[in-house]
């Protein structure tokens, strides 16, 4: 079969890849498409990561082959499959940090969703396997794993009712958090000096969205100019956190979702006397994508207009480029 593979030095090259084989309780799957991810691009660049590695988790499929032990799903069926599945009975899934689970780390989709077929563990097919009904494209089944993980956030940062969100950056992730926060009863600003991207954050649900001064003027106005409750940071790694600091209020919480960054350009005295807070989240949990998975369904989480460009596996590379220059809101893969 085919898989878009890293070989390093940033590049990815499609090639010849062993076809998977599966067990008595696994699924094999004939890729439909799989989204290009951040992590996937921070992965690519880091000249640290392993190779030969095949990337992709925001995969959707058709089940071609199933294991004799597999009963709640048949051949045909389109699904979504999550690439992580903790174990549900350690010390971190027992207290709500299933991400940190050892399973967890350690499970995955074999290879990866950059290939033509995609073999499912047992346990992803027991815990992390969506039937897509006839009404929900591809492309929108494909944001199931990264809205899942945007929940994740949105409850680690204890939003709630009448609270100001900003949103540091408005690529497909900071649009899923402007609607998700305003499902939550939060005030949205988003902050992304890209004009078209504010401009569809707006439509999406936020109260305003622009550039930094813009974001900073409209966060005071909604606040009463105390200052955002919470600030989201999705794009621009480190760089931003002093921005993002000056814009909580008092008391208030920093989330970091999207890595980058060895440092933290924040002073120990300025989370104490201002008594912030800094959370992060790392993935989602199986109740994280079930409900994920049934905002997509019931369409209560729009991601109409969020794929720009769409790639086959041989131009998977051209798709992390245009993604790396900002020049694509949302890479969609397809064999």
């Amino acid at each position: 079969m085919i898989a878009a593979v890293y070989r390093g030095a940033g590049k990815v090259i499609a090639e010849e890849w062993p076809r998977p084989a599966i067990g008595d309780s696994e699924v094999l799957l004939r890729l439909l498409g799989c989204g290009l991810c951040g992590s996937d691009i921070a992965k690519i660049v880091d000249p640290s990561t392993p190779v030969p590695l095949v990337l992709g988790h925001e995969v959707v499929g058709e089940i071609v082959a199933l294991g004799p032990d597999v009963t709640d799903c048949a051949i045909g069926d389109r699904v979504v499959a999550a690439h992580h599945v903790p174990c549900g009975d350690c010390h971190y899934c027992r207290r709500g940090s299933e991400s940190m689970c050892r399973a967890f780390k350690a499970s995955n989709l074999d290879p990866g969703g950059f290939a033509e077929y995609v073999r499912v563990p047992a346990p992803n097919v027991r815990h992390a396997l969506f039937r897509v009904p006839r009404h929900v494209t591809d492309e929108a089944a494909s944001f199931v794993e990264p809205l899942a993980c945007c929940l994740r956030s949105v409850r680690r940062a204890r939003v709630a009712p009448g609270d100001t969100v900003v949103v540091v950056g408005l690529g497909s992730i900071g649009c899923l958090f402007v609607q998700l926060l305003r499902h939550a009863g939060a005030a949205v600003v988003g902050c992304d000096p890209i004009a078209a991207r504010a401009e569809l954050a707006r439509r999406l649900g936020a109260a305003a969205a622009g550039p930094a001064p813009v974001a900073a003027a409209a966060q005071r106005e909604l606040s009463g100019g105390r200052g955002a409750d919470q600030v989201i940071v999705t794009g621009g790694g480190t760089d931003v956190l002093p921005w993002a600091v000056a814009s909580l209020r008092d008391g208030g919480t920093l989330h970091y979702f999207a890595a980058g960054g060895d440092t933290l350009p924040l002073r120990l005295e300025t989370l104490y006397h201002r008594e912030l807070t800094l959370t992060a989240t790392y993935s989602s949990s199986p109740s994280d994508l079930t409900e994920a998975f049934r905002l997509i369904v019931a369409g209560e989480v729009s991601v109409d207009g969020l794929v720009t460009h769409r790639v086959t596996l041989p131009g998977l590379d051209r798709g992390v480029d245009l993604m790396r220059r900002r020049e694509a809101l949302k890479v969609y893969v397809t064999p």
